[in-house]
């Protein structure tokens, strides 16, 4: 049992895909629930629309939190299965949702499969590269996911504007949580072993109440933490208000649906090279830029008015979280200790994955207050200030 990329390349491979198909899940909402909000349900308050992603963020959130706690004790194998358990109604319960208060629980246990899922395949691909190619791993698995929500968010809008928006486009979900149930039953291996090993061969001592250290308390895993905050709060701003500010400007749905697809597939490529980049430059370096071009992104989408403008927002917007997301993991999982390290990942995740329900909160107030283009705004500012917190305090 030896740890390396090219030692487990079929496994790893495996995992890539099954993240895919977890990426995907969440594709399947991406461009089409504020147009279902409104079409099917006449729901029109910012705050009413973006209410399922406030869910979903804290939801994963706790989630992640538990699976950093129970991967050693209940096995990563084991979590992954019980997390595609959680996917399979949701596609259906979002084709026949008689009310929004439906969508809302198809979104919480959307949380709960996106927390048991994409962690689990996180931490089982550390497990299998070891240290040499941690950035890399951690770029090609988010990668996949992320290729896979732009890839789904633009072919539900497509399903949708060709058929109907209820049911034809949740197909997708069905046939996705199903594959992702049954290769991780009949074919994903548990990885357990190769960390017990890494445990047994460190000289290093554990030390610190690892929820602080990870939260604030340790300058580099504090940094990366609040970063992470806040990357996921300018993705939900993106996730909810993008939409509606591309039908304010007139876009119809196949338009929207493009440009949506755009930033997600575009941090998806990008990661496979931005991983590689984390093995090889300090990640400070890499963190600052990442975050301080997705802020400048930002402040753009204010400005922007034709399909053009925003297609290359979305490109920049897409190269900087790109940046940035393989980089959180290799740095949480090069600065914890190894037998700290699945729970420092997992307070990680909880932290960042709130990013979501404060992003959705924050944004709808304001949007609902003030409208969309100061939520846009204040998003902005809050991801500038995030990487002057990176360049001044991480080492």
């Amino acid at each position: 049992m030896k740890q390396g990329l090219r030692e487990n390349w079929k496994q790893f491979s495996l995992l890539v895909l099954i993240n895919g198909f977890v990426g995907g899940m969440v594709g399947l909402e991406r461009s089409i629930l504020p147009e279902l909000a409104e079409v099917e349900f006449e729901i029109a308050a910012r705050s009413a629309i973006l209410s399922f992603i406030l869910v979903f963020g804290i939801v994963k959130a706790i989630t992640n939190y538990f699976t950093g706690m129970l991967a050693d004790r209940v096995g990563r194998k084991n979590l992954l299965i019980i997390g595609w358990l959680f996917a399979i109604p949701v596609p259906l319960i979002l084709m026949y949702a008689p009310s929004w208060d439906y969508v809302v629980l198809a979104n919480v246990l959307l949380g709960i499969n996106q927390g048991l899922t994409w962690s689990t395949t996180v931490v089982m691909k550390i497990d299998l590269v070891g240290t040499k190619n941690r950035g890399l791993a951690m770029g090609i698995n988010e990668s996949a996911g992320y290729l896979a929500v732009g890839a789904v968010a633009f072919l539900t809008a497509w399903i949708a504007a060709e058929y109907a928006i209820r049911p034809y486009p949740f197909y997708l979900g069905l046939g996705m949580s199903l594959a992702g149930l049954f290769g991780s039953l009949f074919l994903v291996r548990d990885t357990a072993g190769f960390v017990h090993k890494e445990i047994a061969a460190t000289s290093e001592e554990a030390t610190g109440k690892v929820f602080w250290k990870t939260t604030w308390k340790d300058k580099n895993l504090g940094s990366i933490t609040q970063a992470g905050l806040v990357n996921n709060l300018n993705d939900a701003m993106v996730w909810g208000m993008l939409p509606i500010l591309l039908s304010i400007r007139g876009f119809d749905l196949v338009e929207i649906g493009k440009l949506v697809a755009i930033y997600p597939a575009i941090w998806g490529i990008g990661q496979l090279g931005a991983g590689r980049l984390a093995d090889l430059f300090p990640k400070k370096r890499l963190l600052f830029w990442g975050i301080l071009l997705q802020g400048l992104a930002l402040f753009l989408f204010l400005y922007a008015t034709t399909f053009f403008h925003f297609a290359l927002i979305s490109v920049f917007l897409g190269i900087g979280t790109a940046i940035v997301y393989p980089t959180f993991l290799a740095g949480i999982a090069d600065y914890a200790h190894p037998k700290q390290r699945v729970k420092s990942i997992g307070i990680f995740r909880l932290w960042r994955d709130l990013g979501y329900a404060v992003g959705a909160l924050l944004t709808s107030i304001v949007a609902d207050n003030w409208g969309v283009l100061p939520s846009i705004g204040i998003v902005a500012g809050l991801t500038v200030l995030s990487a002057m917190i990176i360049l001044i305090r991480m080492e």
